[in-house]
């Protein structure tokens, strides 16, 4: 399995390199966002991209835009920028999740991990392969949406997550930690903002593709759910 790191800073590619090629996987390299777009298209099997905001050429943030428009990959942010906003942004772009530098590279690898995992199993669940709820299909093999006018929905693995969560146990209420836990497979240690900014972008998605509809909706001091029909 093959991981893409990307740093304008050499001394943060090594150093993550070294935790990374220790956990058994293989390494690419890229120290601005234009070489790390060029990898991504000439090596289909990276598994998940480790991306640093502030870059030459390219930023962090142009990088996850352009790889959103047809990828579902995985991307650890990192950034010395600490402030709540900087992180929203990141994560409205499309990011999976994002740790602040000077960072501990066990954690970092702790977050990988857990990305890699969400990426390569679906939430455990009794339901059929594919749920049709309200305007949406869902395709559990796949992690493909689509409506049900055959319009394709693109959602990161994480929004994916969430949604096939919500919709496999139609009516009832997740709160954010219990969204968390089940969906970064870890247990809840941040903010429930870090939920609410994946849900806000995933309703975004879906309202764009479906001309308005309301598929996932707030239980104001509770959580979220979607309601059969």
């Amino acid at each position: 399995m093959k991981i893409l790191v990307v740093d304008d800073d050499k001394d943060i590619v090594e150093l993550l390199s070294i935790y990374i090629k220790n956990e058994g996987y293989e390494v690419e390299k890229a120290y601005n966002g234009k070489e790390a777009l060029t990898k991504i298209n000439t090596n289909p099997d990276i598994a998940l991209m480790i991306l640093d905001i502030m870059m030459p050429q390219v930023d962090g943030i142009e990088v996850i835009k352009e790889i959103r428009k047809d990828s579902q990959l995985p991307v650890l942010m990192l950034s010395a920028k600490t402030s709540d906003m900087d992180k929203i942004q990141g994560l409205i772009q499309g990011a999976d999740d994002y740790v602040t530098k000077p960072f501990n590279p066990l954690e970092v690898m702790a977050r990988v991990k857990s990305l890699l995992r969400r990426a390569q199993h679906d939430v455990k669940n009794d339901v059929p392969d594919i749920l049709e709820i309200g305007p949406l299909i869902i395709k559990k093999d796949s992690h493909e949406v689509e409506t049900v006018d055959g319009k394709s929905i693109q959602l990161t693995a994480l929004e994916f997550g969430i949604l096939y969560l919500l919709a496999s146990h139609p009516n009832r209420v997740f709160s954010a930690d219990d969204i968390f836990e089940r969906v970064w497979q870890q247990e809840s240690v941040v903010s429930a903002k870090t939920v609410m900014v994946h849900v806000s972008h995933l309703r975004d998605k879906i309202e764009e593709a479906t001309d308005g509809e309301k598929v996932i909706q707030t239980v104001w001091g509770v959580g979220y759910k979607v309601e059969s029909h």
